[in-house]
């Protein structure tokens, strides 16, 4: 039984380093980053826990499951590319410091979707928070299509109501919208959307045209940020200008802060008052004692009788009377 016990404590102390990996020890950009199509950008990511043992990046496109691009080992530089991603993608490695970035070549517009920074540690999987690359086309029509309602800032408790309407061509792939919210903090939110479509047959614009609704209840701080609506159609991703929606606290609640400091302030004025009283009065009594403790003066006549006349004749003189003064202090 002992050497059960044993063998279990190693196998938890063994295991427990793998365990506290967390999301956070993912160094990796978040949010949303726009690039133009033809550029080169890099996804810087970094993780120095010692329990690593796998590299990984995955894409994840709009409406689609995450893909596998690359693996490698912690200790080797050589990566594994998967064959759909070859051509334009590099990873760029430190083994010594961690790094595993991604670079991607001559970026396309199909290339847009949210990338992620991944680790294996003792077959446990831990993905990054993750970055979403908007890769704009060189020339789309399609952008000035897309509308957004624009939005007063909110109270906390409030309902946000966002819309947006998009104007496209028709084309063999599936068109589905999204809306998808960027913050400094914290990750990008991704929310699939149900749209409502109508055909344009007049005027010039030819084609379909789409509007979403994104709702929220009861919204709270870390509903802020700017939400954009994006279009997945025929292989690209096209955003709206975006609407940034600021949330800030209720003016009754800041009221009844306000006035709850208020009402401490004063109590601790009062209370302050009071001490100050207090002392005060202890302090005049205290000098009160000690003036009614004044020195007492008591007279007592002294008299000297005339001596014999056979004494010498100095002492011949008449009798004085001598006053002494004796102090007498009140108990």
């Amino acid at each position: 039984m002992e050497q059960l016990f044993t063998f279990l404590l190693l196998l938890f102390k063994l295991c427990e380093p793998f365990n506290s990996i967390k999301t956070y020890d993912i160094i990796q950009e978040t949010g949303i980053r726009a690039a133009n199509a033809g550029e080169t950008v890099t996804l810087p990511c970094s993780c120095q826990h010692n329990a690593i043992t796998y590299f990984f990046w995955y894409q994840q496109k709009l409406g689609h499951k995450p893909h596998l691009i690359s693996n490698r080992m912690k200790h080797s530089k050589e990566s594994i590319i998967s064959p759909a991603y070859k051509d334009r993608f590099q990873v760029l490695s430190e083994p010594e410091e961690g790094l595993n970035s991604l670079m991607i070549i001559d970026l396309q517009p199909s290339d847009s979707g949210t990338y992620y920074c991944v680790i294996l540690a003792f077959n446990a999987i831990e993905f990054g928070q993750g970055l979403f690359l908007h890769v704009k086309a060189a020339s789309s029509n399609s952008q000035l299509l897309i509308q957004q309602s624009t939005l007063t800032p909110l109270q906390i408790g409030d309902s946000l109501n966002l819309s947006c309407s998009v104007s496209v061509e028709p084309c063999k792939g599936e068109q589905s919208l999204y809306w998808l919210r960027h913050t400094a903090s914290q990750p990008s939110l991704m929310c699939p959307s149900a749209k409502s479509c109508i055909g344009l047959k007049n005027g010039p614009l030819h084609g379909v045209n789409c509007t979403s609704n994104l709702e929220l209840n009861s919204v709270t701080s870390l509903d802020a940020g700017t939400y954009y609506c994006a279009l997945a159609s025929c292989g690209m991703v096209v955003f709206g200008e975006g609407t940034n929606v600021e949330i800030f606290l209720a003016p009754s609640f800041l009221v009844y802060v306000l006035g709850v400091a208020v009402v401490i302030s004063i109590i601790g004025l009062l209370f302050l008052s009071f001490l100050r009283n207090k002392l005060k009065s202890k302090l005049c009594m205290s000098c009160a004692g000690k003036e009614n403790q004044t020195e007492n003066l008591h007279y007592a006549a002294l008299n000297i009788k005339r001596k014999p006349e056979g004494q010498q004749q100095e002492d011949n003189h008449f009798s004085a009377c001598v006053y002494s003064t004796v102090k007498s202090r009140k108990e």
